[in-house]
């Protein structure tokens, strides 16, 4: 994996937890050109990376990420001419296709400003721990753009509902750490400064896990969004009359009757 600049790229092969920080903490980590394709070749690389069983992404300073720079994108968007944008806007959304895509848990530490982009890239992983000073907003109607960006639409009903997702997304208001917790766009909410060692012991937790078991759940979230029951219960059949060939099954027995905790693959 080629060294990122704007990203700093931590892998722990003791835990198995690779750790992703956007760096940019005296622009609040706001996004660049750049380092939209930094983390898309770091999520692209986690899967083929041997030892890596869950990713945490956070933001170095005072904020998770302010969302797109408004100067270094922004600025340099105005006037462009309808393909250029295309292609910026596909770029955009080729990240929260990666983040889903990646084979491992993904776990969002929230510290600080989470808005915009930023907010999507943290509702694109599988959890989001935050800090309870932790803001967040979908800021896109705020400067005219849709609030369906970058799958935004998509993703946000799913955790909060249609209501709630309609209200954030149209306003583009922030929200406390407290409220997002409550209508379920977080999964906890620690106090300040806690927010990456707690998302840290959850992907530990995750990294000692089924692997496979894990990935095929990540990928059976995804899959069934468009699927009606009857074809969601086919799938899952298959899926799991899959896994019970798998030797994590019979180790999961063997550790259970020898009363021992399991060593999954």
């Amino acid at each position: 994996m080629t060294a990122p600049r704007l990203c700093l790229y931590e892998h722990d092969g003791a835990s198995g937890v690779a750790t992703i920080t956007m760096n940019r903490p005296e622009r609040l980590n706001a996004l660049t050109f750049e380092i939209y394709d930094e983390l898309g070749e770091i999520f692209r690389g986690v899967n083929a990376e041997p030892g890596v069983r869950a990713v945490v992404i956070t933001g170095a300073g005072k904020a998770f990420s302010s969302g797109g720079d408004v100067h270094d994108i922004i600025g340099v968007l105005i006037g462009s001419d309808y393909p250029r944008l295309l292609e910026f806007t596909r770029t955009t959304c080729e990240l929260i296709r990666v983040i889903r895509d990646c084979h491992r848990p993904v776990i969002a530490a929230v510290n600080g400003t989470c808005a915009g982009a930023g907010a999507v890239i943290a509702t694109a992983c599988d959890m989001r721990i935050a800090a309870a000073s932790a803001r967040i907003a979908f800021l896109f109607t705020k400067v005219g753009l849709s609030g369906a960006d970058m799958g935004a639409a998509w993703l946000l009903p799913r955790l909060v509902g249609l209501g709630r997702a309609t209200e954030l997304l149209m306003t583009g208001d922030f929200i406390t750490a407290d409220e997002a917790l409550r209508i379920g766009l977080y999964n906890r909410v620690v106090p300040d400064g806690e927010a990456l060692a707690a998302a840290t012991v959850v992907a530990r937790q995750l990294a000692q896990g089924p692997s496979l078991a894990l990935e095929r759940t990540k990928d059976a979230l995804n899959r069934e969004a468009s699927m009606d029951l009857q074809a969601a219960l086919e799938s899952e059949a298959q899926l799991q009359a899959s896994l019970m060939t798998h030797a994590d099954f019979r180790e999961a027995y063997e550790a259970f009757v020898a009363k021992r905790p399991p060593r999954f693959q």
